[in-house]
């Protein structure tokens, strides 16, 4: 049995001290491959780095909402160049983020990296990994007319059961991260309960959102094993079938893992 952490920010400063520790424990875990995530520039070229570095980890990159800016030509280049490492499987993490950003303009800006991103992960041949928080329907309505043969998930699945029906037609996965474990779950066990088996991917998001019984510390990619069994829990199903279809799921979507 092998696991899939498909999205973690193994660059965070809270790793610096025990990175290779880190990664050893996701092995033993039977976590045999990591996606880490750039979310600037410097981030996507750390990621790469490590990427080459470390031979279970793989890389995204791009620009996350937060970092919003004018993509410039000598930005795109650099991303396009990154893009064709054997190694970088994603441009990602890239999306919205309105429950930071209030401001029109700002969130505007957001949306005009979005639309750049999309287009450059569309001439790379790259898959997409997208943040949306509190902003569904604009992310939602731009995957429509931005995302022309593209595919990608939904990281960390906020959104509505009916907002998840829509992006399975599209083809499109969601990303199921420790909120799945938490008491306020809310709508997320009912979405995941319907899912199709092969849209779904499991994610830690680490070092954030630790999956209970975790809660409150720092978050690694061994943890993704409680999102699998939870998921298991949830749709009846055992936890070596989870395990073997999300791991399916990101090498299909993934191909250069």
């Amino acid at each position: 049995m092998t696991l899939i952490d498909t999205h973690a920010h193994l660059c965070d400063e809270k790793f610096d001290d025990d990175r290779i520790d880190v990664i050893a424990r996701a092995h033993e875990a039977g976590v045999t491959k990591i996606i880490s995530m750039g979310d600037t520039m410097a981030a996507s070229a750390q990621v790469v780095q490590d990427a080459e570095e470390y031979p279970a980890l793989y890389a995204a990159v791009g620009i996350h909402p937060e970092s919003a800016c004018v993509l410039t030509d000598e930005m795109r280049r650099q991303l396009l160049t990154w893009a064709q490492h054997p190694k970088v499987v994603a441009i990602g993490e890239i999306g919205l983020d309105y429950y930071w950003e209030k401001d029109a303009s700002r969130r505007a800006l957001q949306r005009d990296l979005l639309a750049a991103q999309l287009d450059l992960a569309r001439e790379a041949g790259l898959p997409v990994c997208i943040h949306d928080r509190e902003a569904h329907g604009d992310t939602l309505a731009m995957l429509r007319a931005e995302g022309a043969g593209l595919t990608g998930v939904l990281h960390c699945y906020s959104g509505s059961l009916e907002m998840a029906r829509e992006l399975w037609k599209m083809g499109w996965y969601i990303g199921i991260d420790g909120p799945l474990t938490y008491k306020n779950a809310a709508k997320l066990p009912d979405i995941v309960r319907e899912a199709p088996a092969d849209k779904l991917l499991v994610e830690t998001d680490c070092p954030y959102l630790a999956p209970v019984p975790l809660r409150g510390k720092r978050n690694e990619p061994a943890c993704v094993t409680h999102i699998v069994a939870k998921i298991a829990e949830i749709r009846g199903e055992a936890f070596e079938e989870v395990a073997r279809y999300t791991t399916e799921n990101a090498q299909r979507l993934y191909p250069k893992l």
